[in-house]
């Protein structure tokens, strides 16, 4: 099982056909993932070879999907253009946007996740590097050869994060890896992702990486007191940043003592989530904890 992305799910890819779009359909394609057409509307129907596989290049994402059934698109188009591409799919009626797009003004974010939310398409991002699962699918960004399928599900805040988790449980492997994106708004929280892991009969623990800044990791806490039965592991990068800057993604600001990694950690141990200090301490806790049960 798996959450959100499995190997039945059919992927357009929205800026397929530029830089950043054909580099990474080429990658999703040699992990298995069924990407079933770009879309550009300057180049409706052509194709692109992608080392000896021919994608279709659709007119729109609703025909795309007319034509082949698609479920999922990953956005590659550039900020300026990304919440029109959003609102696009969301009109088409997809069920999942993955927006790896970075640097998107955030009132263009909160038109798109509100609007796509009454469409009823879920967003994954922006600035992510979108969901994988091992041996299935990935959608976005995320290397496909570090670690296997395997019982751990994991939700992150940070990409890089996500990427050393994943090689640091190699050995035990994952359900679904599932990068949310570090903006101040997104369409996809830790909670939604808690929710269907909770759900996820072939999950058995869950891995929560947050970050300083804002309140969703004790919103997380909360919520995983009241509803998770499941382990959970976490880990909050940004133990040594300093009050009142940003530090790398845009939602990472703190302000006195809230959005603090300590006041972050406090509140999930308080749930009854295991926090580590490092990643390597993080990992080392998953795996005390999947062998004490």
């Amino acid at each position: 099982m798996a959450i959100h992305l499995t190997k039945e799910s059919k992927v357009l890819v929205q800026g397929m056909t530029g830089g950043q779009g054909m580099r990474h359909t080429r990658r999703m394609l040699a992990a298995g993932t069924n990407v079933v057409g770009g879309v550009n509307p300057r180049k409706a129907g052509q194709t692109v070879d992608f080392d000896g596989q021919a994608v279709p290049v659709f007119g729109s994402v609703a025909d795309g999907m007319r034509s082949t059934g698609a479920d999922v698109t990953v956005v590659f188009v550039p900020p300026a253009f990304a919440r029109d591409a959003v609102l696009e799919a969301a009109d088409a009626g997809i069920p999942l946007a993955v927006v790896i797009t970075e640097g998107i003004p955030v009132h263009d974010t909160v038109a798109f996740t509100t609007y796509a939310g009454r469409s009823g398409t879920r967003v994954i991002g922006p600035n992510c590097p979108g969901l994988i699962t091992p041996g299935q699918s990935n959608a976005g960004i995320i290397p496909a050869d570090i670690t296997k399928p395997g019982p751990v599900g994991l939700v992150s805040k940070s990409g890089t994060l996500t990427y050393q988790l994943m090689y640091e449980l190699r050995d035990i492997g994952f359900s679904t890896c599932v990068g949310i994106g570090g903006d101040p708004v997104v369409g996809t929280s830790h909670i939604d992702c808690l929710a269907a892991f909770q759900d996820d009969p072939d999950t058995e623990l869950i891995v929560l990486i947050g970050e300083i800044g804002g309140d969703a990791e004790e919103r997380a806490a909360a919520y995983i007191r009241a509803h998770v039965t499941k382990p959970v592991v976490g880990y909050i990068a940004g133990f040594t940043a300093p009050e009142g800057r940003t530090m790398g993604h845009a939602g990472a600001i703190v302000s006195g003592s809230s959005g603090t990694a300590r006041a972050k950690q406090e509140a999930l141990e308080a749930a009854g989530v295991r926090v580590g200090r490092t990643p390597t301490e993080t990992a080392r806790l998953v795996l005390e904890t999947l062998h004490a049960d």
